[in-house]
């Protein structure tokens, strides 16, 4: 007898549905056994529903993520000899992270083509994590995307509207935490704030609250084949937008820009000048508002300002660079929109240090300034670091080459940088390429350490009187001929600066 497998209306599906037992006893799969896999599994787990979960690797690399589920009755098929279709056989929902995609070349080819057929079938459902947690999130929700800049806006964006003490914020996404272990405790008076991804994008079903971009510029072409391809994913935030939210849109970006038109929601623009009707701009060094709209479910009405629609000086934002007041632009027409007063907007903007791995000041030390920019991995991003500092900068750059365009970044870093210390696979070639633009100074380095060393040295030679010097790691390529990935990378580099703060303490100075 051929098992039929249990029916589930997913666009009925609430979180009050699933706290009442609406998935207990639901046979649910979840494709991956990483990060966003092991939040899937404890969720189903603790809803109460047969969660089976997918892996090609065995089990003895999964040790880590078997240990994450704490004991939780979670079946387990897992290895390269495990039929990825039998693991769905009778379930009623399928759900993965977003990077596993019938339509992704980087998908395991087996994977991609059990998905391809169970996708033309039609049942049981496919949903995503970031899709599952918009379907069931009682609070709304601000979703920020872009092709760099979206890490520093969702942080800043939720440090603004924690200014307002009555609205728990949650924040996640895109930025390593799964925002499905999270919906247990949010309520429709938070605040959840998602960075969403080209990866997350395309799988999405439901929109956000409010739409946030910071640019849409080029990268991650493996992935989606071409820039009109890239492009189109990237829109679909704004296509999906809630009509009673908003569009908060970077003016200044042409793409970005072209955005307002699309669905029912008003859009917010900003630019870091004069602002337009609406939006957000900046007049005689202060963030000002020309007349925001408050959303509904904030009152409506004008949002408040200061004197002069001010609402802070731009000099009072600590993190560098003229990128970092469009991004704080940003954040803080979120905040105007859901209401948060200008005084708390200011007090908390004028607070936040950054994130890690995004222009990360690590140390100064002898007159020269580390900072840690390691998720500058295309070369739009990397322009932007070396822009955001003055003085001798040397630069240490290199690694995996992401088979993007680089044409950009050569002429930049023969202006801004006063040398270069180069790493990794495409060192050589970043070398070659910064020399033909005009570079005087590139030297190589056999690993990470090394360059840091090397560069801490360059920087102290070229650093005049009075003049702070900088290094800075800003690859400009991915992580994964030397790291795991961006995070362990920039880690490393923290430990060499460290180590070089150790090798450089006298006996007397440690006493």
């Amino acid at each position: 007898m051929i098992e039929m497998p249990t029916t589930l209306d997913l666009d009925a599906l609430t979180m009050d549905a699933v706290r009442a037992g609406a998935l207990r006893g639901i046979p649910v799969t979840v494709l991956g056994f990483a990060r966003t896999g092991i939040a899937l599994a404890r969720f189903f787990a603790d809803a109460g529903a047969d969660a089976t979960v997918y892996d090609a690797r065995p089990a003895a690399d999964l040790a880590s993520a078997i240990d994450a589920l704490s004991g939780r009755r979670v079946q387990l098929r897992l290895g390269p000899d495990v039929d990825p279709a039998m693991a769905w056989a009778g379930a009623a929902l399928v759900t993965t992270s977003p990077s596993i995609n019938a339509d992704y070349p980087t998908t395991e080819p087996r994977l991609r083509a059990a998905l391809g057929a169970l996708r033309h079938l039609g049942t049981p459902p496919i949903a995503s994590e970031p899709d599952l947690v918009l379907r069931l999130c009682a609070a709304p929700t601000i979703g920020i995307t872009g092709t760099k800049g979206k890490t520093t806006t969702s942080a800043l964006t939720a440090a603004l509207l924690a200014a307002d003490p009555s609205h728990p914020v949650v924040l996640g996404g895109n930025m390593g935490d799964p925002l499905i272990d999270r919906l247990w405790e949010i309520t429709p008076g938070h605040r959840v704030v998602i960075e969403l991804s080209e990866l997350q994008l395309p799988t999405l079903s439901r929109g956000t609250t409010v739409a946030v971009y910071t640019n849409v510029t080029s990268d991650h072409l493996d992935r989606h084949g071409s820039l009109g391809a890239y492009r189109a994913v990237k829109r679909r935030l704004a296509e999906l937008v809630d009509p009673d939210g908003a569009l908060v849109l970077n003016v200044e970006d042409p793409v970005v820009a072209a955005y307002a038109g699309l669905g029912l929601a008003p859009a917010v623009l900003y630019r870091p000048e004069r602002p337009v009707p609406g939006g957000l701009g900046v007049v005689d060094g202060w963030i000002v508002a020309a007349g925001v709209e408050r959303l509904p479910i904030a009152g409506g009405r004008v949002a408040a300002t200061g004197p002069g629609n001010r609402i802070m000086p731009v000099a009072e934002l600590a993190i560098p660079g003229r990128h970092n007041v469009s991004n704080a632009l940003a954040a803080v027409a979120v905040a105007l929109l859901f209401g948060v007063a200008p005084d708390a907007i200011r007090v908390a903007a004028g607070a936040f240090r950054g994130v890690e791995h995004r222009l990360e000041l690590v140390a100064d030390m002898d007159g020269v300034r580390f900072v840690n920019d390691s998720q500058g991995t295309q070369p739009d991003a990397v322009i932007v670091a070396l822009r955001a500092f003055e003085g001798p900068l040397v630069l240490i750059a290199g690694g995996r080459d992401k088979d993007i365009d680089l044409s950009a970044l050569p002429p930049v870093v023969a202006e801004r940088a006063a040398a270069a210390v180069l790493i990794g696979e495409s060192g050589p070639r970043l070398g070659a390429m910064f020399r033909d633009a005009g570079l005087a100074r590139t030297e190589a380095a056999a690993s990470l350490d090394a360059a840091v060393e090397r560069a801490a040295a360059i920087a102290r030679e070229l650093r005049g009187p009075g003049q702070v010097a900088t290094v800075l790691l800003s690859p400009a390529a991915a992580s994964f001929d030397m790291f795991v990935d961006y995070a362990e990378r920039g880690r490393a580099f923290k430990r060499a600066v460290a180590g070089l703060r150790t090798s450089r303490t006298t006996p007397e100075e440690a006493r």
